[in-house]
């Protein structure tokens, strides 16, 4: 993610978000009856989001069949969600903000459902034993809302005029499709989505299927490598397609007013791929593509998986920097939010190593240029103070120099082929700051307990 604007807009708050279920029997939150109680705990224990996600089950797939009618913004929404038990399982809870729950049926029987704030609780006629795969079907409808970012940016589906943009970092996703929305739950996607005809709708992966009747238009979208659901993004809008086919597919959407700017940057992506893999190796992905919308979509970049998103055309570094995170972050996810630096600190250092590439600035002089700036020491990267601080500084540039005083340490040779083994290691994974500190440790056969002490943990700043 690259928050470099962030937008003022009035936004509902992340919690309390709560629509009447209708049609369940047994369900409560919004029509005042008990909510069930159920052995899947609700939430993972992030330390920033202790409530998102949810204990019990791991998703392996979402089947997402949505109709929107921009004019009214409203979406009719059916959410297959294909999981294993991984404890025996009374019942489940499900991250939703909003919307109204006409139904909900795990195993083709009608399940007990509540509402307890942001959570869908969902109790099945029968328990589930541990391992035990199992088909839960949602179905929902209503105007999806803005969700405010702890840091006070707007995220989850933002709709402006006929226009939608949804992201979903961190908490969005749950505004448009409920799901264990948390990072370490990752899974496939299939999604198909319904507008009227001559709009297009762009999503993560691969373009499967596009058919036009009765004036409305639906597409399917496919996304067979695991994404993590804050990842999974939908464009609603006048976008011109910019597609070419070729072993890496390349679809990208740009809105009418990004003019020959945007199509510059569409120009540069498959520069850009081609040089980030030769540092950080195989592409992980089997599509690419950019998404350029407006500034007034949203304040900020968004690293959605395979297709950023840009509010607008920017400057090339920006998608850089995206791109980047499509191995780090994307590919190899943070096991929870506090690990939140290995995907900036990679990104922001592809942008280093981009500049001293193609606009003969060196990286000693960007990490001096960090090192200086005096907001990249205002706490530890790797232990922001509260979730409102996951996209400061210090993430980002602080982060950065991490990855250069472990390069320092261990040469260029050896910092290289870590990068590229790291990305390799983890691909579509989930990975940790206690990972990446051991991999390091292992690959390099160094002892850097200074570096990590240092500059990951240490609330000074270090002496050069």
């Amino acid at each position: 993610m690259r928050r470099y604007v962030v937008s003022s807009v009035s936004a509902v708050a992340l919690f309390g978000l709560v629509g009447p279920v209708a049609g369940c029997g047994g369900a409560g939150g919004g029509n005042g009856s008990a909510v069930p109680d159920v052995s899947g705990g609700r939430g993972v224990g992030d330390p920033y989001f202790p409530g998102l996600g949810n204990g019990g089950y791991d998703v392996s797939h979402y089947g997402l069949t949505l109709d929107y009618a921009p004019a009214t913004r409203h979406l009719d929404g059916t959410a297959v969600i294909t999981a294993r038990a991984t404890r025996d399982l009374t019942g489940f809870h499900l991250d939703l903000a909003g919307m109204d729950v006409a139904s909900v049926t795990v195993d083709g029987r009608s399940a007990v459902v509540g509402r307890d704030g942001t959570e869908l609780v969902v109790r099945p006629t029968e328990e589930l034993g541990r391992g035990e795969t199992f088909r839960t079907v949602v179905r929902y409808s209503g105007v999806p809302r803005r969700i405010t970012d702890p840091d006070g940016s707007a995220e989850g589906w933002l709709a402006s005029g006929r226009r939608v943009v949804a992201l979903g970092e961190p908490t969005g996703s749950m505004a448009w499709f409920p799901g264990n929305h948390h990072p370490g739950d990752k899974a496939a996607y299939d999604l198909t989505v319904t507008v009227p005809a001559g709009t297009e709708a762009v999503s993560n992966g691969e373009l499967v299927g596009r058919r036009t009747s009765g004036g409305r238009t639906a597409f399917r979208w496919r996304s067979t490598e695991p994404m993590a659901s804050y990842l999974a993004t939908l464009a609603i809008g006048p976008y011109r397609v910019h597609e070419v086919k070729g072993p890496l597919p390349l679809y990208s959407a740009v809105d009418p007013g990004a003019g020959k700017a945007g199509s510059r940057l569409v120009a540069a992506l498959p520069g850009i791929l081609t040089w980030e893999e030769k540092l950080f190796g195989p592409y992980p992905f089997s599509s690419a593509g950019v998404i350029i919308g407006r500034k007034a979509d949203a304040g900020y970049a968004l690293e959605t998986q395979t297709r950023p998103f840009l509010p607008g055309p920017t400057d090339v570094s920006t998608l850089v920097h995206e791109l980047a995170h499509q191995w780090f972050g994307d590919s190899v996810t943070p096991g929870s939010w506090r690990d939140m630096w290995l995907n900036e600190g990679f990104a922001t250092y592809a942008e280093w190593l981009w500049a001293a590439d193609h606009g003969g600035t060196p990286v000693a002089e960007s990490f001096t240029e960090a090192y200086d700036d005096e907001e990249n020491w205002a706490f530890p990267p790797a232990d922001p103070p509260t979730a409102a601080d996951l996209s400061e500084p210090p993430v980002y540039g602080r982060g950065a120099m991490v990855l250069q005083r472990v390069r320092d340490a261990v040469g260029d040779a050896t910092f290289f082929r870590i990068v590229r083994g790291w990305a390799r290691t983890h691909r579509h994974g989930n990975a940790s700051t206690a990972d990446f500190t051991a991999y390091v440790e292992k690959e390099s056969g160094r002892d850097l307990s200074e570096v990590w002490d240092s500059w990951l943990y240490g609330d000074d700043k270090p002496d050069l």
